[in-house]
C-alpha cells in the first residue's frame, strides 16, 4: 500500500465521519426540527455520541493537512519510500483513536485515543525525519 492511498483512507474517513453527523441532522429534520436549529456557537442539545463523532472529525481534520502534506512531500522529492511502508500505520492508528473517541470518554478510554493520538505524532515526525535527511 502506498502513503497516498493511505492519505486518501484518512480523507474517506474524515468525510464518513461528517456524514454520519450531518445525517443526524437530516434525521432530526424529517422529525420535524427546523433547518436553522443548528447555529454555530450555541450549546444545541445532540446526543453524546454525536458530539463525540464531531469531536472526531475535527481531531482529523486538525491532523490530515500535516499527514498530506508529510505525504506528497515525500512524492515530490522521490522519496515514497519513506511514506510507503508507515502510512497505513498512521491510517489504522487515526481509525482507532476515532473509535476509541465514539466508544466513550472515561478515563481509561480517554488515556487510549491519547496513546493512539501519541502513536500518529511519533510517527509524523518519523516520517519528517526521513524527509529531512
Amino acid at each position: 500500500m502506498t502513503g497516498i492511498m493511505a492519505v486518501l483512507g484518512f480523507a474517506l474517513w474524515t468525510l464518513l465521519l461528517v456524514v454520519i453527523s450531518t445525517n443526524w441532522r437530516v434525521l432530526e429534520m424529517l422529525r420535524g426540527k427546523a433547518a436553522n436549529s443548528w447555529i454555530r456557537g450555541q450549546d444545541i442539545p445532540k446526543p453524546d455520541v454525536i458530539v463525540r463523532i464531531e469531536h472526531a472529525h475535527l481531531n482529523c481534520l486538525e491532523n490530515l493537512p500535516v499527514f498530506a502534506v508529510l505525504v506528497f512531500a515525500a512524492y515530490f522529492q522521490s522519496k515514497s519510500a519513506v511514506v510507503d511502508g508507515l502510512g497505513f500505520y498512521v491510517l489504522y492508528a487515526r481509525v482507532a483513536q476515532s473509535l476509541t473517541h465514539l466508544v466513550g470518554t472515561s478515563h481509561v478510554l480517554v488515556l487510549v485515543r491519547g496513546t493512539f493520538y501519541t502513536m500518529q505524532l511519533a510517527m509524523f515526525f518519523y516520517l519528517f525525519w526521513g524527509l529531512m535527511a
